[in-house]
């Protein structure tokens, strides 16, 4: 529509400009004027109806889509907070875990904080099971000596056995010597005591009124339990309950669960 509007302007002033080249001698100089007048706004009105109808809005420039990463990101963010998650909860558990106690602990608990223990040597300390063994060798269990140490550690600790003979005793010092009995400075020689009766180690426990007395001899067990707070009743096989301060168990190192 704008272009049909430019074309008749400029066929009227065609035509305008024809009739003044006819008309122009017999017109006065004041009529001469207000045709030049007219001639230049109608000239004036042709450059505007040519030039562009306003200032034109300019065109933001598109942009190039950058592809998105927030789905890159997001993921990356979550497997992190995962992680840190995840280790969290592993301190955590690690600081609750339950702590397992150490042997020493074990022994304490297992004694109830005794302070005097006596232990009969045969079939608990020793391999050895009779006097008659003795005469010949003696040999210290070496999966009891870490609990043996253990409880010198904590308690007055007392050996004590029947044998026949002086030779036997000396096997037996020289066999705890050598296994390293009397290095920890908790056990001495002269805590380990021989008598020649089974009676005398009876006699033997009475006098030194033990918190804790440990043998294989259901008899002397059952004989001091009016006696001693607390027995240990060393036996491979599991024997009904004499007493209720008497305890039973295959050894020494499974009733403070080494084994």
């Amino acid at each position: 529509m704008a272009d049909n509007s430019k074309e008749e302007l400029l066929q009227l002033i065609k035509r305008f400009g024809d009739y003044l080249t006819v008309k122009i001698g017999n017109l006065d100089s004041q009529l001469v004027g207000a045709l030049a007048g007219l001639a230049v706004a109608l000239l004036f009105t042709w450059r505007l109806l040519r030039s562009p109808s306003g200032p034109q809005r300019r065109q933001p420039k598109r942009q190039t889509p950058i592809p998105s990463t927030s789905g890159v990101s997001t993921h990356s963010n979550a497997n992190l907070t995962y992680s840190e998650d995840s280790r969290a909860q592993n301190v955590i558990d690690e600081f609750f875990q339950p702590v397992k106690p150490t042997l020493g602990q074990i022994v304490r608990q297992k004694l109830s904080e005794g302070r005097k223990v006596t232990c009969q040597l045969r079939g608990v300390v020793l391999e050895e099971t009779s006097p008659e063994e003795l005469q010949n060798q003696a040999t210290v269990r070496s999966s009891v000596l870490e609990v043996l140490l253990e409880i010198t550690k904590f308690c007055d600790l007392y050996l004590i056995d029947r044998v026949l003979d002086d030779e036997s005793e000396k096997k037996v010092l020289l066999a705890l010597e050598d296994a390293g009995v009397f290095t920890s400075g908790g056990l001495i020689k002269d805590k380990v005591l021989f008598c020649s009766t089974e009676n005398g180690r009876t006699s033997f426990v009475r006098q030194l009124e033990p918190d804790w007395h440990i043998d294989s001899n259901p008899e002397i067990v059952s004989q001091l339990a009016r006696f001693i707070k607390y027995q240990l009743h060393i036996s491979p096989i599991k024997l009904e309950r004499t007493a209720a301060n008497v305890f039973s168990s295959p050894s020494l190192e499974q009733f403070f669960g080494c084994i």
